[in-house]
């Protein structure tokens, strides 16, 4: 497998990769114009487009992964087809080599890993976009996971999101049906606020400690943070016992296992997002761990948002008006008044122009949120993908949806991530909840 090295941090380096690939997303669009149109030809076009973003993602390192690991999880910002290219950057991520290593440990405190602790394996077991992970034994605690950030991370995150907004521009010359460019801009700004989180470390340990104390409940474990080991670039924590998701899956769990996992993780994340209004905002199935006792273990506090009680509120409004009956008195108004609140809708859409334009080209993205609300206890082995908006569509939303606000990409990242879980898992899981007023349950002020 090859080694990671540092990222190339040189700004003529990074913006001729971020060129060849608009000028090769040129040549892939005049390619796909000159077939006879298909709904196939459309599938590997969109995947092509993806191979493209990711190779030149993949070639930058630094935090250009994880841009693609965010924006694979963006359903209303890129086609199906380039997201899941995108994808892979959660399983790609080549390891550092262990004079890296070093000399992050050299950085952080003066001395080599073996120096603090009683055995350190130098062979990571876990890598990721910004780091890697270590088994490690420490005297007092047993063993645990060290991530250790590969070295120049946070000096290219700026050049990664302004190089990422051309390469997206390239995109925007294609057919492919991308929203309007303030949206697109929301959504990257908050992707490069979310990196400069992520890549302190000891922000993280925060967020762990703050975890552990308030979002307890049972069946789900949070691993706690060893502060004396942990600096900015390195993150010391206990080790979670547990097999990652396809591993799990791979011993033949039960039925009522898939369903208990899926329960602990569906009523973990909406206590956090309804009741603690904070939530992990990067549930990719290499987050998270089952153990044989049935406890699922959450992983990487690096990529947390808290949401306001205001933002909470109108979510909630907005997704029960949207599981009443189609046509039933005030739905509409109820769902415009929550959009227009969120600062997603212009104040100046009337009523008539949403029922009319704005309603029917986010119906399907509509009801592929509520859906699991739609039954007292749902079936996600039956969960709908999530839904691609046409381009006619599309140009109606830019015309009338004016903002993303700054929480939303979290939540929709940690919506779509909890959804793809579930349904990986195809758990049965009890959906009523207290917050989203739906056809089995009444909504509690």
């Amino acid at each position: 497998m090859a080694k990671a090295e540092a990222p190339r941090t040189g700004k003529l380096a990074r913006s001729a990769i971020t060129g060849l690939a608009a000028a090769r997303i040129g040549v892939a669009e005049l390619t796909h114009r000159a077939r006879r149109p298909s709904a196939q030809a459309q599938a590997e076009h969109e995947a092509a487009l993806g191979r493209i973003l990711f190779g030149a993602l993949g070639q930058l390192r630094g935090s250009a992964l994880k841009v693609s690991q965010l924006l694979s999880m963006h359903p209303q910002l890129l086609p199906e087809g380039v997201r899941r290219e995108l994808a892979r950057a959660h399983h790609q991520a080549p390891p550092l080599n262990r004079a890296l290593v070093g000399r992050v440990f050299r950085q952080a405190f003066g001395q080599e890993p073996e120096a603090l602790f009683e055995q350190f394996e130098p062979a990571a077991f876990a890598a990721a976009s910004l780091g890697q992970v270590h088994r490690a034994q420490l005297a007092g605690h047993g063993m645990v996971a060290v991530k250790v950030q590969y070295p120049g991370i946070a000096a290219t995150i700026a050049s990664d999101l302004q190089l990422m907004r051309t390469t997206l521009r390239a995109l925007a010359h294609t057919d492919l049906p991308l929203p309007a460019g303030p949206v697109v801009d929301g959504v990257l700004a908050e992707i490069e606020a979310t990196l400069l989180r992520e890549v302190d470390y000891l922000q993280e340990a925060e967020q762990l400690q703050w975890f552990a104390q308030h979002a307890a409940r049972p069946g789900i474990a949070m691993a706690r943070p060893v502060l004396s080991h942990t600096r900015a670039q390195v993150l010391t924590q206990l080790l979670l016992p547990g097999l990652p998701l396809q591993a799990w899956l791979a011993t033949g769990p039960t039925q009522a296992q898939r369903d208990q996992a899926g329960q602990h993780l569906w009523d973990w994340f909406m206590h956090c997002a309804f009741d603690l209004g904070r939530i992990h905002a990067d549930p990719h199935p290499g987050n998270f761990v089952f153990a044989p006792d049935g406890t699922v273990g959450v992983l990487d506090f690096g990529c947390t948002r808290s949401l306001s009680p205001a933002f909470r509120q109108h979510v909630a409004q907005a997704w029960s008006a949207l599981l009443q009956p189609a046509g039933a008195p005030g739905r509409d108004a109820e769902v415009l008044q929550a959009y227009q609140a969120l600062g997603l809708a212009s104040a100046d859409v009337g009523l008539p122009t949403y029922a009319a334009e704005v309603a029917p080209a986010l119906a399907q993205a509509q009801a592929w949120q509520v859906e699991p609300f739609t039954q007292a206890v749902f079936d996600f082995a039956a969960k709908t993908p999530p839904p691609l908006t046409p381009p006619a569509h599309q140009r109606v939303l830019g015309r009338h949806l004016q903002q993303v606000p700054g929480e939303m990409p979290a939540f929709e990242r940690m919506w779509m991530g909890l959804m793809h879980l579930l349904t990986q898992l195809g758990a049965q899981v009890r959906t009523t909840s207290p917050w989203v007023r739906g056809p089995q349950a009444p909504l509690v002020q």
